[in-house]
């Protein structure tokens, strides 16, 4: 009866939570709309509330989630490197023995630290233990981050995919703004800046699709994905979601947050084909490989990992990490089913482990090599 009335009380929140804003409708732009946005695809994601019903219903019979045949793999963060690798380059003023080094590391879910140019980038920070707008209800952490909060080098650029409580955590929001004095930027899709500002974080920019802002010599642009947003019961749809692709001189990547397979991978890399070199326009992609089971609900706004590896494909990208798995049990899928399944699609489709790879939470990727302290 409490787990009953605290989910009550919970959906009661997110009723109060929902906001109602037209962010700048242009009629020019097929992505917007009167009441918000839409997907340009034409993909159905938003579900009737009796195929909700329907999966939670199948998946209690079928005593679904399954069971994770292993814990999410773990590794003791470079961290003491990662802070080398940035702080005394820009911030001490240190004589630096060698520039800093691209790398990224998967902190858990979505959320991946990049250094690039000297910058420490950090996709979708969620550090709190449950992925909702309460403490006390939710998807907890099967795993708890790969680097604490605390212990991050001082983040330079956040961005933000969508608003879904998986991807956008206020609370982490506010202790990333708080812990540089306001010096963060935050980049973000189209009306969320006034959920930031709501919170006392002003260093926001908002993008469209296809928009681009410059940074420290680093390109950021928000580029389409097919997928929807909502905090609440009566705020779909009001705030737009993307994928961001990143261009710096040392290092070119993307990051899907969440998406659906869509013809807009493929649409990017040929908008965007210019910042290409030698045969690939992406260094690496950062892919959402878990969350996608059962597949008629999830087939619109989550890929699985054999789309995800065709996604690498359409965006020209030389490697791919595969993330969004192993921290949130969100779907019907077990906790480490997705490097699996990658693997198979690998095998299948005849592509090397080393294209499109996962890490430990708490690993780290250099693509020109550890740095030797």
């Amino acid at each position: 009866m409490a787990l009953k009335r605290a989910g009550v009380w919970a959906a009661g929140l997110l009723y109060a939570l929902a906001a109602h804003a037209n962010h700048g409708f242009d009629p020019a732009r097929p992505q917007h709309t009167p009441q918000g946005f839409r997907n340009v695809t034409g993909a159905q994601v938003d579900k009737p509330f009796s195929w909700l019903l329907r999966w939670k219903w199948d998946a209690w019979r079928e005593g679904l989630p399954a069971a994770a045949q292993q814990a999410t793999p773990v590794a003791t963060a470079q961290l003491q490197a990662l802070k080398v690798n940035t702080d005394p380059v820009r911030r001490i003023g240190a004589q630096a023995p060698r520039p800093p080094l691209p790398s990224a590391t998967w902190i858990g879910h979505a959320t991946v630290l990049v250094q690039s140019a000297g910058l420490n980038i950090l996709t979708d920070p969620v550090f709190s233990e449950r992925a909702s707008p309460v403490s006390f209800f939710g998807p907890p952490r099967a795993q708890p981050p790969g680097i604490a909060l605390a212990e991050l080098p001082t983040i330079d650029v956040v961005l933000i995919s969508h608003n879904h409580y998986d991807h956008l955590d206020l609370r982490s929001a506010v202790q990333l703004n708080e812990r540089s004095g306001g010096r963060t930027l935050f980049l973000v899709p189209l009306g969320i800046k006034a959920l930031l500002a709501g919170e006392g974080i002003a260093n926001v920019v908002e993008l469209d699709w296809w928009d681009v802002y410059r940074h420290e010599g680093v390109e950021f642009h928000l580029v389409p994905v097919q997928h929807w947003s909502a905090r609440g019961l009566r705020d779909r749809m009001e705030t737009l979601w993307g994928g961001w692709a990143v261009f710096a001189p040392d290092l070119r990547w993307y990051f899907s947050g969440d998406a659906g397979y869509s013809r807009h991978f493929a649409e990017t890399r040929e908008r965007l084909a210019a910042h290409g070199r030698d045969g690939a326009l992406f260094d690496l992609a950062l892919l959402a490989i878990g969350a996608y089971a059962p597949r008629w609900f999830m087939r619109e706004q989550h890929m699985d990992p054999a789309e995800a590896l065709q996604a690498h494909r359409d965006l020209g990208a030389r490697r791919s990490l595969g993330i969004h798995w192993g921290t949130f049990q969100l779907t019907d899928e077990a906790l480490d089913e997705p490097p699996r399944a990658l693997a198979a699609a690998r095998a299948q489709q005849g592509v090397p482990e080393q294209e499109f790879f996962v890490l430990p939470i708490g690993g780290t990727w250099w693509p020109a090599g550890e740095p030797k302290q």
